[in-house]
């Protein structure tokens, strides 16, 4: 899913029970230091507070200064300010000490097209303490147009469709590769997970905005891509204004996945750093 923060705003009532989800199973220790790179708007920075309690504090990271301005009056505006602090950075020249965190999360960011991942997880198990975890979060299937499998497959294998990972990009650089990442970066105890997500009519009004604009996000520019008939296909399920629009179904129903992977960072003199 191509990452466009005010569209992934909208689609996080969709979202949040996948991120908490994801989120308890790390068993954050109570009242630990956390980081979330690539913080965006704060509201999984506040998941991550709420789990880790009063005593705990979660530094959130983004490139965009104006992300963060509007991640702290989200903040400021629930009460978690001197629980949550933000800071403008880039996740591969991270501006914290070495050993700074418990642990280290991302969801999707770290991984993401059009970076190398190594360069950023290096950076991440700098800032952890030997013992502490790193979790990196990505999109990895959705299922949204019930019926039509056929067209829904057509759409997903088109440039948009395979975004946020580059077309032509080497195999081992798709983040359903973690697990190579966290082995050449020296990283012990690697655990993945699935989550899935789910939706089904009748939709709330917010879980209808969310879809609708997922719908819009997953797969853009596609137009170039698609025969003739796969176009029409496509708009006349995919368009609020259309009459078949899909999401005014009665028996709609979608569900999406989140991969989690996870490891421990050793010793630093386990550490293997070479790329």
């Amino acid at each position: 899913m191509a990452k466009d923060e005010s569209s992934l705003d909208v689609t996080f009532p969709l979202r949040k029970p996948v991120t908490l989800a994801a989120i308890r199973t790390l068993e954050l220790p109570p009242g630990s230091r956390g980081l979330d790179a690539g913080c965006g708007s704060g509201l999984q920075a506040m998941l991550l507070a709420e789990v880790v309690g009063p005593a705990g504090h979660v530094a959130g990271l983004d490139v965009s200064p104006e992300l963060l301005a509007g991640a702290e009056e989200i903040v400021k505006n629930a009460g978690l300010t001197g629980r949550i602090s933000f800071h403008e950075g880039d996740v591969r020249a991270l501006p914290f000490d070495d050993d700074s965190f418990a642990w280290a999360w991302s969801m999707d960011c770290v991984g993401y097209a059009p970076f190398a991942p190594l360069p950023a997880l290096q950076e991440l198990i700098r800032v952890v303490k030997p013992g502490g975890s790193i979790a990196l979060l990505a999109w990895s299937s959705e299922k949204l147009l019930p019926g039509y499998p056929l067209l829904e497959a057509r759409l997903s294998g088109t440039a948009g469709g395979i975004a946020p990972f580059a077309q032509g990009r080497a195999p081992e650089l798709h983040f359903s590769r973690t697990p190579g990442w966290f082995r050449t970066a020296g990283l012990q105890d690697l655990a993945t997970l699935t989550f899935a997500g789910q939706a089904y009519a009748p939709l709330t009004a917010e879980l209808r905005s969310a879809l609708e604009t997922l719908l819009q996000m997953r797969w853009p520019g596609v137009r170039a891509e698609l025969a003739d008939a796969e176009f029409a296909e496509y708009q006349r399920l995919c368009q609020p204004g259309s009459p078949d629009y899909i999401l005014n179904q009665p028996d709609y129903y979608a569900f999406f996945t989140y991969t989690m992977f996870r490891a421990t960072v050793p010793a630093r003199a386990e550490l293997t750093r070479s790329l």
